[in-house]
């Protein structure tokens, strides 16, 4: 099957709060550097036309500054190119999105989980999306082991969610006691943490946890690995890149599904400004590893 045939339900599915939603979603982080909003306005509504259900966002997603300190001219927010790319939205459609952080071109990006910064944030990305509801919040956190509780900051969002702003709960860069903290305010649907094959960490007990929890875990950076924001990994283990000839594909593609064969819980949310990439990452959906490829990538 050609690559350009090949959807979003190839990866298989999941439920996500109360949507049942394809296992391949997209990232919007990387469509705000292009000074040519039409370009991330094709890309966004492409990943829809290949069945993508879920995009993950945040309203400091921007360009130039934002997460990726990057490009020049008017601002351009990821959750502006959303809605202009897919508003009317489809009733399908799961929008996701952090508060934790917030940005101005006078303050820069900045971590503001206090309630009143918390609340802004929402209503910004309620503004800015063009929505009465957000689908779902993630709490993004600083990790500061020993004083970085989340109670009083899970317990706003919830607040919110009882207001009716927010229909579903999740985290985002966490460990497992602030799993059990938040569950104990309000349920949690989702965590979101930076995972990779390369770039592991202690994710491993979270993930499971998670799915024996019923929780989606959904990595970032799964392309990236280590590089983070800065993109693409360039570098490849020898066992990724025999895979990948294997299997006649790329080894980002072996990446993410690595990522996919972690568990039925486990989401990916692969970004970029590019169409062809866009079809690539979702064509990746449908690669099968075997229990051989599984071990010798580790």
């Amino acid at each position: 099957m050609p690559v350009e045939d090949i959807t979003a339900a190839a990866a298989g599915s999941w439920t996500l709060g109360d949507h049942r939603v394809h296992r391949m979603g997209f990232g919007s982080m990387r469509t705000t550097p292009d000074p040519d909003t039409r370009r991330a306005v094709r890309v966004l509504r492409r990943a829809v036309d290949l069945g993508v259900d879920h995009v993950d966002t945040a309203a400091f997603y921007v360009s130039p500054g934002g997460t990726l300190n990057v490009g020049s001219g008017p601002a351009r927010y990821a959750t502006e190119l959303i809605r202009a790319a897919l508003a009317p939205y489809p009733e399908h459609l799961v929008i996701a999105t952090k508060v934790g952080f917030a940005y101005t071109p006078a303050t820069g990006l900045r971590e503001d989980a206090s309630p009143a910064g918390l609340r802004a944030q929402v209503e910004e990305n309620l503004r800015r999306l063009g929505r009465d509801h957000l689908d779902l919040v993630n709490l993004r956190i600083v990790r500061r082991p020993g004083r970085d509780a989340i109670a009083e900051s899970f317990g706003a969002l919830a607040e919110l969610r009882d207001a009716g702003l927010i229909r579903h709960l999740g985290l985002s860069n966490v460990r497992r006691e602030h799993l059990d903290e938040a569950q104990a305010i309000a349920p949690v649907v989702a965590v979101q943490n930076a995972y990779a094959i390369d770039n592991r960490g202690d994710e491993d007990a979270l993930l499971r946890e998670c799915g024996r929890r019923g929780i989606a875990y959904v990595p970032f950076f799964a392309i990236a690995g280590s590089r983070r924001e800065s993109g693409a990994a360039v570098v490849h283990a020898a066992a990724s890149e025999a895979v990948a000839r294997a299997h006649g594909v790329t080894p980002h593609q072996v990446r993410l599904a690595w990522t996919l064969h972690q568990g039925p819980h486990v989401l990916a949310i692969p970004g970029t400004g590019d169409t062809a990439h866009l079809v690539e990452n979702i064509a990746a959906g449908a690669v099968r590893l075997s229990a051989a490829d599984l071990a010798a990538l580790g």
